[in-house]
């Protein structure tokens, strides 16, 4: 009975698909067996005792999340997308009791936006009628999603929103004047970007576009994972076969794939063409790229019904197929590509077309000289020259790059009208859930309650290469046992463990790739995993480091707390690992080295094998079941090295397992590529709300919000960049915390003394607290005028010069009208034993931070002592105790003050200033700084950022005024 009441909701749902929410209970009685009970207590009954995989819980869960993120409805009665409110009304329309709306809103519970947007002026066109009336591979996607690839509700209606957002603000395929929007989408490494490219070509092909070019990276693999991707979630089995047996050996690609045996190719139940929906035609397959076709090239003809009306009328554009080309970025095959539309050119005017460009900021911007150009001539690289070449063949294609690193797009020249500069909006995706990202191996934050995320994840390898066959060793145990927990937890039902790998990336040079594998196998051999001879070694190391960590982080998941009860499952894992002969396997460009290449696909086998390679392995290819990774290489492009961070994604029921090996120099400049990265977005954020309805920003001036946070580790390679310069960025209520100080005992010394009015001003000792808000805290508190603040911050000594100057320039425009004055705050540890005087000061706490050999602290303020700032910035005077609450004024703003002291100085404070409350030499401690001006704090005219000219003196280096 439950089955069918089940059944009877999910058509009720469906029903809704176009119109919206409408009274559950009756639609879904309309569709029930007689003998079914629709009501409120047997949906709660069904739901609270369905498995999380139950097919109507997944397309509730869907159904809710699309409707909370509904933009243009009818019924939406003007509530905003994805609020408590939206919710609230989406319940009334279905008609639900109170209680069975408050078990949906607990089950079910509204996510917050799901992506930034920059964006120039554009057209609607796409509206919910066009998406949901014209939805047929978008559905299919979209039930793919839900019922083989584990999505839920929430990521689904994340994918629909941003998706969405970008097929929107292409052009309409069935205008008659020509437009050609190029747009860029920013997801992280290894984080979906797939999934939401995928959804915009299901999109597309459902509104009409008609030929779609994937352009990959620049390797076999990656070409071959994105075509087989696009063929499993969206062609389909259908438009796969076209006649072909699937036991066709010769024909079909597929044959030999266990996924298509498997069942977990995408069906559509019927062939498209047969109920009015386009076929789509593949050019190229899994084995093969883009080849010269035939025939008078037949298979690009765009034949229309109806040679009366243009090609791109709607009873032209909807019954024909469309064509898809997955090719990777190749000189060669591209210009194969755009010598075959050359012989169509007649109609390829008509033919509406979107090109998607992974890892577009790879092989795809204009990377020459231009100071090597000759006069009027712009000379371009090769395949941005071809890319060039698509773009004016078919003016009706529309262009969206995908990167994780978007430094070299927005780099590109806005003027050229013939690049690929994302002039008409760019999309920042948010971290998916679920994902582990740059940010889970460094802690950002001084926050003392959260566990140590490098203490969890990393082991630091010493600069010293000597320390290689011991550190190489510990790694390969590592590798071991983390084998073993997952092949425990998958006997406990946690997930299925086909593939667990161990990365080694020390260098590009193939001759180093082959002598490191041949010092891993030499290990593999005498590490004694045959043997008893391992077992102390390994015993020791599970429960000192393995055991221990997940124990903390990942308690929720099975692991055996006796090392006796893992045996067993060590000598199942280096069974797997040793299994074919050889545990190590080189993946790079060489040709002797194809048939290894196969032997790393994931498709097709299981795969426990230990990894080395290069930049095979280093961009857009995913290392499936990646736990150890063993990294030595360094770079000085940001891009380039969080593109070789093959750690990042997703690590469902091992998380905890996850480990980097790595040096202490290279995981600071991950750190600080994480800090641009991360900077990028929050800048984005910030400009992407229009001001008066019009944006603060558009795509063209986003190069300056680019930060760069170690002097000698860029953004982007040189030949990528240009320049603007940023002039004056204001931050009312957002916060500035510089980190970078020098650590030359003469500036410090400076720069403490500047700081002197600050820090005497801060005498009366007061209590903090928040009641519920969880801040509770003692600090040495008082104010100043915002010209004494002004003085202080304009003579400051950074170790990036020029760090706060659009910074200043803001606040030195500031007047009585936008504040009054700032407020001092020191916060003071719970214990006295840390005070010291500075400059003849009260005794105040010291904090001790980790610096690296770059002069930049990891972190410095801690969230406690932030929380108070969210009600002064705003004017409320509930900070604390009466003579705290009497410095916040309607306009006051806040400077969090941290006498600072590298880490092992820290340690040895005592020794240095003697007993607490002994005076600690000026030039030996950074009054480092947190400052938040109020919200009161922007011009007249609201704007958060102005820019200058390009400076052509400067076009070797991005400008980072930060």
């Amino acid at each position: 009975m439950s089955e069918l009441m089940a059944t009877a909701y999910r058509e009720a749902l469906r029903a809704m698909e176009i119109k919206g929410p409408r009274p559950l209970h009756s639609t879904a009685a309309f569709f029930a067996d007689a003998t079914v009970t629709v009501s409120d207590e047997s949906l709660r009954e069904y739901l609270a005792t369905a498995d999380p995989n139950d097919a109507f819980r997944i397309e509730l869960d869907i159904q809710l999340h699309i409707w909370d993120g509904a933009v243009d409805a009818a019924w939406i009665d003007g509530t905003a997308p994805r609020t408590a409110e939206r919710r609230v009304h989406i319940l009334s329309l279905l008609s639900v009791d109170e209680k069975t709306a408050d078990f949906l809103t607990d089950r079910f519970p509204v996510t917050a936006s799901t992506h930034t947007l920059i964006n120039a002026p554009w057209t609607p066109w796409y509206t919910v009628r066009v998406g949901t009336s014209q939805g047929f591979y978008w559905d299919h996607y979209l039930r793919y999603l839900s019922e083989k690839a584990g999505f839920d509700g929430g990521a689904i209606a994340d994918l629909d929103a941003a998706t969405t957002s970008v097929v929107e603000r292409l052009a309409d395929p069935t205008r008659s004047g020509r437009h050609q929007a190029k747009g860029l989408v920013v997801g992280y490494v290894q984080s979906g970007k797939t999934a939401n490219f995928t959804g915009v070509i299901a999109k597309a092909i459902d509104v009409g576009y008609r030929l779609v070019i994937v352009l990959t990276g620049s390797t076999v693999l990656l070409r071959t994972q994105t075509q087989r991707r696009l063929d499993m979630e969206l062609v389909g089995q259908e438009n796969l076969l076209r006649g072909i047996s699937e036991n066709d050996t010769d024909s079909f690609d597929y044959h030999d794939d266990p996924a298509w045996h498997a069942g977990k190719f995408l069906r559509h139940g019927v062939q498209p063409s047969e109920v009015g929906q386009p076929d789509i035609i593949r050019l190229t397959t899994r084995d093969f790229d883009y080849r010269s076709l035939l025939q008078g090239i037949t298979a690009l003809d765009f034949d229309p019904r109806d040679r009366r009306k243009p090609y791109f009328h709607p009873d032209n554009l909807m019954p024909t197929p469309a064509r898809l080309v997955v090719v990777k970025k190749n000189g060669p095959v591209l210009r194969k590509l755009v010598k075959d539309l050359g012989k169509i050119t007649a109609r390829l005017g008509e033919i509406p077309a979107i090109v998607i460009d992974d890892e577009s900021d790879q092989a795809s911007p204009n990377t020459s000289n231009p100071r090597k150009w000759k006069e009027d001539q712009k000379q371009r690289t090769s395949i941005n020259r071809l890319i060039g070449d698509l773009l004016t063949l078919l003016p009706r294609a529309q262009y969206v790059g995908y990167t994780a690193t978007p430094f070299a797009n927005v780099f590109i020249d806005p003027s050229d009208a013939e690049d690929i500069f994302p002039k008409d909006f760019i999309i920042a995706l948010k971290e998916p859930q679920g994902y582990m990202g740059a940010k889970d191996f460094h802690d950002f934050d001084a926050d003392s309650s959260k566990a140590s995320r490098v203490a969890t994840h990393v082991r630091y390898l010493s600069d010293d290469d000597d320390d290689d066959d011991t550190m190489l060793l510990r790694a390969l145990d590592t590798y071991v046992l983390t084998g073993a927990v997952r092949l425990f937890r998958e006997d406990r039902g946690v997930s299925e463990v086909p593939h667990h790998t161990m990365l080694v990336h020390e260098a590009m040079n193939r001759d180093v790739h082959r002598e490191q594998a041949n010092v891993l196998r030499e290990l593999w051999q005498a590490a004694g995993y045959y043997s008893s001879a391992s077992l102390s070694r390994l015993r020791q190391l599970y429960e000192n480091d393995i055991l221990r960590v997940s124990q903390t982080t990942g308690r929720d998941l099975p692991t055996p707390h006796n090392y006796q009860d893992l045996v067993p499952y060590i000598a199942r894992a280096v069974q797997r690992i040793g299994g074919t002969g050889d545990p190590v396997l080189v993946v790079n460009s060489e040709p002797a080295l194809e048939r290894a290449k196969k032997e790393v696909d994931f498709d097709k086998r299981s795969v426990w094998r230990i990894l080395v390679g290069g930049n095979k392995l280093s961009r857009g290819f995913t290392v499936e079941g990646l736990t150890v990774s063993y990294y030595r290489r360094m770079t000085k492009q940001q891009d380039t090295l969080m593109q070789m961070g093959r750690w990042f994604g997703f690590r469902s029921g091992y998380q905890d397992l996850v480990r980097l090996y790595i040096t202490r120099n290279l995981h600071e400049a991950f750190q600080a590529s994480c800090l641009d990265e991360e900077s990028f977005r929050a800048e984005l954020r910030r400009y992407a709300v229009p001001v008066g309805g019009v944006p603060q920003v558009t795509p063209a001036r986003i190069p300056p919000l680019v930060a760069q946070h170690l002097p000698w580790l860029k953004p982007t390679a040189t030949n990528k960049m240009y320049n603007a310069v940023l002039t004056e960025r204001r931050s009312p209520g957002t916060p500035i915390e510089p980190r970078c100080y020098p650590s030359d005992p003469t500036l410090i010394r400076h720069n403490t003394e500047a700081f002197k009015p600050l820090l005497h001003a801060a005498q009366d000792e007061t209590h903090l607290y928040g009641g519920f808000e969880a801040w509770d805290y003692r600090a040495l508190i008082g104010s100043v005028s915002h010209q004494i603040v002004l003085g202080a911050l304009s003579v400051l000594e950074l170790a990036v010069p020029n760090y706060l100057t659009p910074d200043l320039r803001w606040l030195s425009s500031l007047t009585a009208n936008h504040i009054d004055e700032w407020v001092i705050v020191l916060p003071q540890h719970v214990a006295d034993a840390s005070r010291r005087r500075i400059l003849g000061h009260r005794p105040t706490s010291v904090f001790a931070r980790s610096r690296s050999r770059t002069n930049y602290y990891s972190t410095l303020s801690e969230v406690r002592h932030r929380k108070p700032i969210d009600l002064i910035k705003a004017g409320v005077a509930k900070i604390g105790d009466d003579t705290a609450n009497a410095l916040v004024g309607p306009r006051t703003g806040t400077l969090l003050l941290y006498p600072t002291v590298d880490l092992a100085v820290g340690r040895a404070a005592k020794a240095v200033s003697g007993e607490p409350g002994g005076e600690l030499p000026p030039g030996a401690v950074t009054l480092a700084f947190h400052l938040v001006a109020p919200l009161t704090a922007i011009g007249d005219d609201r704007r958060l950022v102005t820019f200058a000219t390009i400076d052509s003196s400067r076009d070797d280096e991005a400008i980072i005024e930060k």
